[in-house]
């Protein structure tokens, strides 16, 4: 049986940031409480702190991260651009083998 995956409102995220930025408890004792994995924890406090109330947009989906999203594309599109360059050269050189 597959288990659902629990969705938080921005005021929860917040709020729990706010705790564990506060110092009010550390975020391992605070995630265990919550029932959330205190790696998460801590990621919202560090996304909280950064941006503050424009922090976790939309309906409790993660915020992705463009400009880490467009290096990791960037990376790709090399990746594949020395693939492209490497078999039009192994193409040219079978084609001289025949020729």
């Amino acid at each position: 049986m597959t288990q659902r995956r629990k969705r938080y409102d921005k005021q929860f995220k917040i709020a729990a940031a706010r705790v564990v930025l506060g110092g009010e408890m550390r975020a391992v004792d605070l995630a265990g409480e919550l029932g959330i994995k205190d790696s998460t924890l801590r990621r919202r406090a560090q996304e909280y702190e950064e941006m503050g109330d424009n922090a976790f947009p939309g309906d409790g989906s993660p915020k992705v991260n463009k400009d880490c999203e467009i290096v990791k594309l960037r990376k790709r599109v090399e990746e594949l651009e020395r693939e492209n360059e490497l078999l039009k050269n192994l193409r040219a050189f079978l084609s001289q083998d025949h020729a």
